[in-house]
């Protein structure tokens, strides 16, 4: 099993001036640690209680950051986790997915969403369609995004959104492109939006093994339906996990990935409420992504 690493929090001891050294710090220790994967959100406001955050506290721009990240670093892959369609229009989007790919050197992912944080939409001042017309926004990316990568010059019409007259230069190193990691879990649109479209999807781990396999059958479901192979989808978890005294342990952390390994995962996305002090990404270099590996 691959072991990814998302970074949703930059309250730092040291406050802003912290930020960039900090980042710097946990980046590097993660890569040396043997990381598959580096992950930021996109949110522009911090997720209420998250690690028992406030909305107010530190958020930085998801794809300004992993341009950072990327001169940084040589091997993990890079992703947000995910993007909000909302918040960028898809040619926009398309080409700064392409650009993180060739400054990495082919180690993009595009995650993408619907979006879900109407409160941070609206306190941005962003419009916040209909849950049925954020799906229909996603679509279009997706659909748009094959167009894209399908040639150097190209036109897309979609039910939102239009590009008459695009093109993709330069292209961008993955081949064939940038892999698509859809997040989510529900089952009739985004399953079905995986199935058609993605090559990885993202479950929550917190919703419990019963909920993670009826999710993984309804995706075999879809596939099934629409000639696509199951296998091909790369199955990725977004886990907790918190190394610390009276917290997790390093064989309680390997016995969790076990169980999703057994599910068919075979990338589990963790994030540390602790991760600034860098010892607990030390201990999943030395105990935890090697054993991880076998599973």
């Amino acid at each position: 099993m691959h072991i990814g690493l998302q970074i949703p929090s930059f309250k730092y001891p040291g406050g802003t001036a912290a930020i960039r050294p900090t980042l710097k710090n946990i980046a590097a220790t993660a890569e040396e640690a043997g990381f598959y994967s580096l992950w930021v959100m996109d949110h522009y406001y911090q997720i209420q209680n998250l690690f028992g955050e406030n909305y107010t506290d530190p958020m930085m721009e998801a794809y300004t950051t992993l341009g950072y990240v990327a001169g940084l670093t040589d091997t993990p892959a890079l992703g947000v986790l995910v993007t909000g369609v909302i918040y960028r229009h898809p040619a926009v989007l398309l080409k700064m997915v392409n650009t993180l790919d060739i400054l990495s050197g082919g180690r993009a992912y595009l995650g993408i969403g619907a979006a879900w944080y109407q409160g941070e939409a609206e306190g941005f001042g962003i419009p916040y369609p209909t849950t049925s017309e954020r799906y229909e926004w996603l679509e279009d990316a997706l659909q748009y995004a094959h167009t894209l990568w399908s040639g150097d010059e190209v036109s897309f019409e979609g039910k939102h959104f239009t590009a008459p007259k695009a093109t993709n230069n330069p292209r961008p190193l993955s081949q064939p492109h940038p892999r698509i990691m859809i997040g989510g879990m529900g089952p009739t649109k985004t399953l079905r939006m995986v199935a058609q479209y993605a090559d990885a999807c993202n479950f929550f781990e917190r919703t419990g093994p019963e909920q993670l396999q009826q999710s993984l059958d309804t995706l075999k479901a879809h596939c099934e339906r629409l000639g696509r192979d199951y296998d091909t989808i790369e199955k990725t978890a977004l886990c907790t996990v918190h190394l610390a005294p009276g917290h997790d342990t390093v064989s309680g952390t390997l016995d969790r990935f076990k169980a999703l390994a057994d599910l068919g995962f075979t990338h589990a996305i963790c994030n540390m409420p602790n991760v600034y002090e860098i010892a607990p990404l030390e201990t999943f270099g030395k105990e935890i992504v090697p054993a991880a590996a076998t599973l």
